[in-house]
């Protein structure tokens, strides 16, 4: 995965349903307060600092240190693993989970209370270097 550059504000503007582009304006804040960085585009995903990540099995590559996608049914939270974070997204509100993905249709139906320490334990995993799945290095 790479950045590709562009506005993420007019990224933003052009995401459907409207409650997607409530939901992407709110979620760029959030991660960019916690994360401290800028956001920046990665495709249709928009990601906050970039690290290196490489699996035991040789496989590697980049992605942001935080990031989400505005996708047409849901917004899609890059996690570090969903079991990791199962207490708390039990009491998150709406959503769904995909192995490393949290699903949110509707941001104003979740506890933002609960998803911002989650969110800031994936930026501490990342930042730690991650584990003996995934090791990580953030590059900014």
């Amino acid at each position: 995965m790479q950045k590709t550059g562009g506005s993420v504000g007019a990224f933003i503007a052009e995401v459907t349903p409207v409650v997607r582009r409530r939901d992407a304006e709110t979620l760029t804040a959030l991660l960019q307060e916690i994360s401290g960085r800028e956001p920046e585009l990665w495709g249709t995903i928009i990601g906050f600092g970039s690290c290196h990540y490489r699996y035991p099995t040789g496989n590697e590559g980049d992605m942001p240190v935080l990031g989400f996608a505005p996708r047409k049914g849901a917004s899609t939270l890059y996690l570090d693993s969903t079991d990791r974070h199962s207490d708390a997204l039990a009491k998150l509100g709406p959503h769904t989970v995909g192995a490393g993905c949290l699903y949110i249709k509707d941001l104003d139906k979740v506890d933002l209370d609960v998803l911002r320490p989650i969110l800031e334990d994936v930026l501490a995993w990342t930042e730690a270097g991650g584990d003996d799945y995934a090791r990580i290095t953030v590059i900014d």
